[in-house]
């Protein structure tokens, strides 16, 4: 064997060992790197189903009911407005608690209305009589929900993140608990979409460990068959 035959063996010999070696460390790295690119995916699309959340609840507390519309959640957003209750006085004076009980059961008084009652405390409490109730005072909802949040955008609520705006899931219905009449809704993020253009082998094996564990193949928050009290599947 002549000494360039020799010398072009050990280059390739040293190019197949390189390539080993990095074809080993890829194989290694790769479910790392999916797994770390989940992660940050997975806490941007749950901070978005939590908002979801609150906007449901928000919007029951006005409607009595769900929707499955994260339209009509943006209109309520925008447009909406919902009642803030401040207590005045204290349940533990008890000074307070006997003053208010005595107007309560006084027959004049139980024959206004709810504004005129409140107007009526308002004014023997600003005259320092000792009192303890409930106002109520209407406030648009864009400007009580998400006031901490700079970052808040209603326009991506409706679009699963990472996923080419693909919608999110949601469904609203009202189903029968023990013989009450309960609203309940859940909005979902499949791994699919909010997973798109990772390693799809890597993807594909992770639903099929979901369900293995009986687990929704994806993120959501709520749920129309079992009740959890508006519960995420990452809580």
């Amino acid at each position: 064997m002549n000494k360039t035959l020799k010398i072009v063996i050990e280059i390739l010999l040293a190019l197949a060992a390189v390539g080993c070696v990095y074809g080993i460390y890829s194989s290694i790295m790769k479910p790392v790197n999916f797994n770390k690119e989940k992660a940050r995916r997975q806490e941007v699309a749950v901070q978005r189903l939590k908002d979801i959340r609150t906007l449901q609840v928000a919007f029951k507390g006005v409607n009595n009911r769900f929707t499955d519309s994260i339209d009509s959640l943006k209109m309520f957003y925008n447009e909406g407005k919902m009642d803030i209750i401040m207590q005045v006085g204290s349940n533990d004076d008890s000074l307070a608690v006997v003053n208010t009980n005595k107007y309560k059961n006084d027959k004049a008084f139980k024959k206004l209305s709810k504004a005129e009652q409140n107007a009526k405390f308002m004014e023997l409490y600003r005259k320092g009589e000792k009192l303890v109730f409930s106002i109520s005072t209407p406030i648009a909802v864009k400007d009580t929900l998400f006031n901490n949040r700079p970052d808040f955008c209603i326009d991506s609520l409706k679009y699963i993140p990472f996923s080419g705006k693909q919608p999110v899931e949601m469904e609203a219905i009202v189903k029968t608990v023990s013989g009450v009449q309960v609203p309940l809704f859940e909005a979902r993020m499949p791994w699919k979409a909010l997973l798109k253009g990772m390693d799809n082998q890597l993807r594909i094996n992770l639903d099929a460990e979901c369900r293995d564990q009986n687990r929704y193949e994806g993120l959501q928050v709520g749920s129309v068959t079992n009740p959890n009290n508006n519960a995420g599947n990452w809580e």
